[in-house]
């Protein structure tokens, strides 16, 4: 994709606004002081970011995920913590729209969309990350209940959403024996643990997440049992997209960061990117961003096509992650000893970036997704 259509245009005008308005002033303090404020969601949901794929019957904009990325990576130019959050909000409606019945998509879709509801997936245990399979959280139904049990780990918003997404062990060991849930907020038997304390994205709460004899209406099982594994998988093809899509921004504020400092620092009466050494590595920073650009775009359209994009969408988290993580280190260099403070934006950018190459399943995870399809695609047994 070469250029905007205008209604994309104007997405892209709305999301930049957006985000200064409603996270700019506190970016900085939020990072410092680790404070997650929910308020921002519902500005953020007033401009129609918080449900851009989500069709309009349920509330959302209706639109494809080319848009949802671009909306995405304005925001992580201000915010790599609230475009995560944003992303992640989206994750229950991914999988409402591809699983839920009509009554589930009528109770959570709209507010989910508008910015009223709050969103979380929960997937992760203690023991059980990129072996998304082996998870030990068991769901056993009691009457017109399930009664779940377990412990999940890493949960974005833990404490603050509305609804989760929880996947548990209906069934016998491996993918098969697990199944989704719909679990509320207010639910008995369902609490917290402890606050990670991060390096970066301090300003999403990341948070312990507990069942103790949860019990949770049949009602709220999404699909049939034993469809979880492919409630989560769909779901995270999905969300490797937009956190691609966060890094591209996050890198691209890193760059234009070190861009700007290089064009106005002066040593020996010479701007600074006049020096081969840095204008080279600014030169290699952008060629980064824009390659990664292009291939989130190309996943994402190739979602919005309805084609096969899983191999693509890996590789797009592979490319985008590691851009963002090297690009921001860079952007460090560039600024010499004040690209260590915090009196600019990179360090901070750093920081978050890091945690990236982690999320939506490892890069190491993603480049097994991709080997795998190349062995399908040319007959490796």
């Amino acid at each position: 994709m070469f250029s905007l259509t205008d209604e994309q245009k104007a997405l892209v005008d709305a999301a930049r606004t957006a985000s200064v308005v409603a996270i700019g002033p506190t970016v900085k303090a939020d990072d410092e002081t680790e404070t997650f404020r929910p308020e921002i969601f519902g500005q953020l949901g007033a401009a129609g970011l918080c449900g851009i794929p989500t069709a309009e019957v349920w509330g959302g904009l209706g639109l494809g995920y080319v848009e949802y990325a671009l909306a995405l990576e304005e925001i992580a130019k201000i915010a790599p913590s609230w475009a995560v959050c944003v992303a992640v909000n989206g994750l229950p409606q991914i999988i409402l729209t591809l699983f839920g019945n009509d009554t589930q998509r009528q109770r959570h879709l709209p507010q989910l969309a508008s910015g009223e509801k709050l969103g979380a997936f929960a997937l992760s245990e203690p023991g059980s990350g990129s072996d998304a399979g082996s998870l030990r959280t068991t769901a056993v139904r009691d009457g017109d209940h399930y009664v779940l049990n377990g412990t999940k780990f890493w949960i974005t918003h833990g404490g603050y959403a509305d609804v989760y997404v929880v996947m548990a062990r209906t069934g016998g060991p491996g993918p098969r024996g697990i199944s989704a849930f719909l679990v509320e907020k207010g639910t008995q038997g369902l609490g917290y643990g402890k606050k990670e304390e991060k390096m970066g994205l301090r300003a999403s709460p990341t948070v312990e997440l507990v069942l103790d004899n949860a019990r949770v209406p049949a009602e709220n099982l999404l699909g049939s049992e034993g469809d979880g594994f492919r409630v989560a998988m769909s779901a995270l093809d999905s969300g490797r997209i937009t956190i691609a899509a966060t890094s591209v921004g996050l890198a691209q504020a890193a760059l234009d960061c070190a861009a700007a400092y290089a064009c106005q620092r002066r040593q020996f009466d010479t701007q600074i990117i006049d020096f081969q050494g840095v204008g080279f590595m600014l030169a290699d920073m952008a060629s980064k961003v824009e390659t990664a650009r292009l291939l989130v775009h190309k996943a994402a359209w190739l979602r919005d096509q309805g084609q096969p994009y899983s191999h693509i969408a890996a590789m797009a988290k592979c490319v985008a992650t590691d851009a963002a993580m090297a690009v921001s280190t860079d952007a460090v260099q560039v600024l010499g000893g004040y690209g260590y403070t915090r009196e600019y934006p990179v360090e901070r950018l750093m920081r978050d970036a890091k945690v990236m190459q982690i999320v939506e399943g490892t890069n190491q995870v993603q480049r097994v997704v991709i080997a795998r399809h190349l062995k399908r695609t040319y007959g490796g047994g």
